[in-house]
């Protein structure tokens, strides 16, 4: 009887099946791989080149200045 409780506390066990547990860290990886390139995507969509902004240049900083 001690035997069969043991054997049924075995086959529950995560760290005792190396196939469970190599399934459940197979499938948590490919959600963390999948969850990082989410986030990597979206951080890189939030500061995304917004275009060339309008910039005033001086008239004498040019490379042929204007002098008054």
């Amino acid at each position: 009887m001690e035997q069969q409780e043991v054997t049924v506390q075995q086959d529950k066990d995560f760290a005792w099946s190396w196939v469970k547990s190599s399934r459940f860290l197979f499938y948590m990886q490919i959600v963390a791989l999948t969850a990082f390139l989410i986030g990597g995507s979206y951080a890189l969509y939030q500061h995304r080149y917004k275009g060339k902004p309008e910039v005033t240049v001086p008239e004498n900083t040019l490379y042929t200045p204007k002098y008054k």
